[in-house]
């Protein structure tokens, strides 16, 4: 329940002050004094108190009993009907012969003021294969290069060094395990796109684990002849995301967003080489000690299995 800000009175002291009176430990006029308020609400919350307890102290609705102009059931559902035949508000007034206003109230009664209500987006699909590198995603985040603190610094967006460009960063992440990997490059050309993938496919082989497949957006470096050539050579399938739904790369954007929050944005860098170096001590912390919240918050390596002897040469 809502309490208004300015009211005198909340349910317990409605209680009380209905207890007082109705003990004798005050008048009614003692009580409008000492609770603020008049006789005529002193009297009405002493009666209600005394017919039906605490339980009516609470505030009642303001609804009337009835309403005889209130619109019709039937209208309702008419309004409904033909919203979800995604008409706008004024083409159902103007059809059914009733105000916009009135559409709109029911609209707004029913969840229906946006088209999107009628079409919610479809459930979440989440998926995991079931050996390290059965499924590499593969993604690219430009970041501007630092020339000076930026914005997120100081907060002021006419500081700041314009034109000094931007560099790449390409990353991949395991889909069964998570573990990650990650470069900054000068540009997402297909060159570096295949550049990176066999730094990418080496990284994982010297932890034991061969890629298989891979899956990236649709990008013009992924789908060059080059990249396809180098995914035969590798012995590599490639598969591609639906065009305009970022979410079936899921795992690859959700790691991009950990890698700004606490790595590119994390601190203040004075230039981009300073950016860089921090990037593989924060890989080494995501893939070997930040728990996980989608692997029961374990690291990421705990997922590939490795033997003692294996761990210390690879914990580096």
């Amino acid at each position: 329940m809502d309490i208004h800000q300015n009211a005198r009175l909340t349910p317990i002291r409605r209680g009380d002050l209905a207890e007082s009176v109705l003990s004798g430990s005050l008048t009614v006029s003692q009580a409008a004094r000492q609770y603020q308020v008049c006789i005529k609400t002193v009297r009405k919350w002493v009666k209600r108190y005394h017919n039906e307890g605490p339980a009516g102290m609470p505030d009642r609705s303001s609804r009337p009993n009835h309403s005889p102009r209130q619109i019709r059931p039937s209208l309702e559902a008419d309004i409904e009907q033909l919203r979800r035949q995604r008409l706008t508000g004024l083409q159902i007034a103007e059809r059914l012969q009733v105000s916009k206003a009135t559409v709109h109230r029911v609209l707004g009664r029913r969840d229906l003021n946006h088209l999107s209500a009628i079409d919610p987006p479809p459930a979440v699909q989440r998926y995991e294969h079931d050996t390290p590198g059965a499924l590499l995603h593969l993604d690219i985040k430009r970041l501007g290069r630092i020339g000076c603190a930026g914005h997120r610094i100081h907060g002021d967006r006419k500081q700041g060094v314009r034109g000094i460009g931007w560099e790449c960063v390409h990353v991949a992440v395991d889909d069964h395990s998570r573990t990650s990997f990650a470069q900054i490059l000068s540009d997402q050309t297909q060159a570096s796109a295949v550049a990176f993938l066999f730094a990418a496919v080496e990284h994982y082989r010297r932890r034991g684990v061969k890629i298989r497949a891979l899956l990236t957006d649709n990008g013009g470096c992924y789908r060059s002849r080059h990249f396809r050539a180098a995914c035969r050579r590798l012995s590599i399938k490639h598969r591609f995301t639906r065009p305009y739904c970022p979410r079936t790369n899921g795992k690859a954007e959700r790691f991009i967003q950990t890698l700004l929050r606490e790595w590119a944005y994390a601190v203040r860098y004075e230039t981009s080489l300073h950016r860089a170096s921090a990037l593989h001590p924060w890989l080494h912390y995501y893939n070997w000690h930040r728990p996980h919240a989608s692997l029961d918050r374990r690291s990421p390596m705990s997922r590939i299995g490795k033997n003692r002897d294996n761990l210390l040469r690879l914990h580096n």
